[in-house]
């Protein structure tokens, strides 16, 4: 099966993230095998022939067959994700294709440096996918996660990510809060600027890591300049970006 081609996926189990995220789990009838960091097209046709697409990174890892993850951020009047959020129910058929993309993925092969992940919003999608990855493959390089979000109830994955920082002493989870913090918070509380980078690449000593970014377009570029500026190579930065147009 070509990897660009259409099939009808059907939607096993929704579960919410946060208010304004959920994921939906998806049956696929032809599975083609994915890369961590890769995405799907989804496909929503009007009835009278209007179509709409966006592409929606993969959550779930590799070793997961048969299905796919995609965590969906729903969009104030977004065409696509109101209707993922409004008019999708278990045992629906969605149109998607893929797995698309072979730039921003991360393979886990042995010997790989260290990770870091930087992500904002619903932009921990593709990061997460390649945190469990790192998970299931048990080669486990050091990693950290800077995720930034507004506010405490805006954390997608919050309770998978604390237990996994929790059982695995080779991974850091750095949780930066732009704008409330939860009480008797110590931690970041502002925007991720370069100062914050250069003390979480500090992190890695003399090993430097290889950085996947991902989030809005303004936060992926000032990320990629603070990281050079830290000492990475652009070549050790590999970005992903998204802007209001998907919804």
């Amino acid at each position: 099966m070509s990897k660009v081609t259409w099939q009808l996926a059907t939607v096993t189990a929704i579960r919410p993230e946060t208010p304004h995220v959920k994921t939906f789990i998806l049956s696929l009838p032809q599975f083609t095998p994915h890369l961590a960091g890769q995405h799907y097209d989804l496909r929503l046709t009007a009835e009278g022939g209007y179509q709409a697409e966006r592409s929606y990174s993969i959550a779930s890892p590799p070793e997961q067959t048969g299905e796919i993850e995609l965590t969906v951020e729903i969009i104030p009047d977004g065409e696509v994700s109101g209707y993922l959020d409004e008019g999708v129910a278990v045992g629906d058929q969605l149109e998607v294709r893929g797995p698309i993309g072979g730039y921003f993925v991360w393979r886990g092969e042995p010997g790989a440096p260290p990770l870091l992940l930087v992500g904002g919003g619903s932009g921990v999608v593709p990061l997460m996918a390649i945190l469990r990855h790192r998970q299931r493959l048990g080669l486990r390089p050091p990693a950290v996660l800077l995720f930034s979000v507004r506010t405490p109830e805006e954390v997608i994955y919050r309770a998978e990510l604390e237990a996994m920082a929790q059982a695995d002493d080779g991974f850091t989870l750095l949780l930066d809060y732009t704008r409330q913090t939860p009480p008797g918070w110590a931690g970041y509380h502002r925007r991720i600027d370069a100062a914050m980078l250069a003390e979480v690449v500090a992190r890695f000593g003399e090993t430097k890591p290889q950085a996947f970014v991902c989030g809005p377009t303004g936060l992926v570029e000032s990320v990629a300049n603070g990281l050079q500026a830290a000492g990475l190579a652009p070549a050790m930065i590999l970005t992903e970006r998204f802007g209001p147009t998907g919804a």
